[in-house]
């Protein structure tokens, strides 16, 4: 496995593979658990190589939050990518993804407004500016992202597809399902800020999740339902919930009734030190 934290080596790395076949983007943050390795052994079944990132984006890090803390454990998570097969990783610095004079910025409205958008504002910017640079960077024929952060997923193809990414930059954009804990919470590297305590009042979001998802099955006022699952946080040890949203799969508009269209239940909450997000098919 190669690693190379400047753009010339890994445009020369980048070339080198594409003579070999097909590459596959796996972009992160670093402090890999299941659900990363999961995105690259998915990967490497649809590509004969896979480059993996890894940049702590301070772009997408607001005021006040975790953008000194968060873990940076850089000889595990190599020594992971390297069990699993990656080819090529991609580690710059700050100053190699944002060089001094930098001042260029991408924003998709619509997708990116409510939600995580309307908590943290300036956030999907970030993704946004990041992930197209990396897609430039790399130039994959795939890239993989987690189900978990669905509204990030949903603002990545928008941009895609609003700057023609898709050619030649990358061929699709493939969404994998999140990775969850024998007790249904979903794999993050913010749950390493939790306590045994929070790590076991944590594993309330995902079953306050499935009654309300079922609740609403059954009929029940999709609002009167939300109100439920609240409640059942806030009971469980959580602190606050910044949303929770029956919404449109694609637009993420909120629905106020369960249709017939394809919709995601999204919830974020924070408890301790972290903030978790979680969403479901409902």
């Amino acid at each position: 496995m190669q690693t190379v934290s400047q753009i010339d080596p890994l445009r020369q790395a980048v070339a080198t593979l594409r003579q070999q076949g097909k590459i596959a983007l796996v972009p992160t943050m670093g402090a890999l658990h299941e659900g990363h390795l999961t995105l690259v052994r998915v990967a490497r079944k649809l590509a004969a190589h896979v480059v993996v990132s890894i940049f702590v984006n301070p772009r997408q890090f607001g005021a006040g939050e975790d953008l000194a803390s968060y873990p940076r454990p850089r000889e595990r998570d190599l020594a992971l990518l390297a069990g699993e097969g990656v080819a090529l990783v991609w580690a710059p610095e700050v100053p190699d993804m944002y060089p001094a004079g930098y001042a260029t910025n991408v924003s998709v409205s619509g997708v990116s407004d409510g939600l995580c958008g309307a908590n943290r504002p300036g956030h999907f910017d970030g993704v946004a500016t990041v992930v197209c640079k990396l897609f430039h960077q790399v130039l994959p024929d795939l890239a993989l992202f987690g189900e978990k952060d669905w509204q990030q997923l949903a603002v990545i193809r928008r941009m895609a597809r609003d700057l023609d990414l898709t050619r030649p930059c990358v061929a699709d954009i493939i969404g994998v399902p999140t990775v969850r804990e024998a007790d249904g919470l979903a794999m993050s590297s913010r749950n390493a800020y939790l306590t045994g305590q929070e790590r076991a009042d944590a594993a309330n979001l995902p079953r306050a999740m499935r009654e309300a998802i079922a609740a609403i099955g059954t009929g029940e006022p999709v609002e009167g339902a939300l109100e439920a699952l609240r409640s059942a946080l806030l009971a469980g040890g959580f602190a606050s919930v910044d949303y929770a949203e029956l919404c449109d799969a694609d637009s993420l508009a909120p629905l106020a009734t369960r249709g017939s269209a394809p919709a995601r239940l999204l919830v974020a909450a924070r408890i301790g030190k972290a903030r978790l997000i979680d969403n479901m098919a409902a």
